[in-house]
């Protein structure tokens, strides 16, 4: 019976280890991506270059970082709340998706919804990384509408359930 109970035990520790992203510095100064406090979700993404992303226009930045993703597992690549409020800088394919077997420099495309050119410097945090755990799911075509069931909302989309 202890075996067991033991067992268990160690397959509930070895479901909540935490996943290890390798990564390489591939540029001088590059920073680790690191979050601003123990809880956040997000891991800040600091520029590893000297850029401006002008008004109304897009930039692609570089973060002199490659990374490896562990399998079952991606990077969302998203705003900061600060940026967008301040100066209207945004993640333009927002989130953008850095899947596992991806193996290149991780950059993030920012576009400047602001009335003013925005200076970018080696080491100002940018954009912000997200791990997310998905799921290997397989896909099943099936003959007839009936088969999905039915629900309150139905095939009501796009505001359907309000503003």
């Amino acid at each position: 019976m202890k075996t067991m109970k033991r067992k268990k035990i160690e397959l509930l520790r070895k479901s909540h280890r935490q996943p290890t992203i390798d990564f390489i510095r591939i540029r001088e100064g590059a920073q680790i991506p690191a979050r601003a406090t123990r809880d956040a979700a997000g891991y800040d993404l600091s520029s590893a270059e000297s850029c401006t992303v002008p008004s109304g226009g897009r930039v692609l930045v570089h973060t002199g970082v490659s990374v490896r993703i562990p399998r079952h597992y991606h990077i969302e690549i998203r705003p900061r709340s600060g940026l967008a409020l301040r100066h209207g800088i945004t993640v333009l394919n927002t989130p953008g998706t850095v899947d596992a077997d991806y193996r290149g420099e991780l950059m993030v495309i920012l576009f400047n919804t602001g009335e003013e050119a925005f200076a970018i410097e080696p080491g100002d945090r940018i954009a912000q990384a997200v791990v997310v755990r998905h799921a290997d799911v397989v896909w099943r075509e099936i003959d007839d509408f009936d088969d999905f069931g039915t629900t309150d909302r139905g095939d009501r989309g796009f505001g359907s359930t309000g503003i």
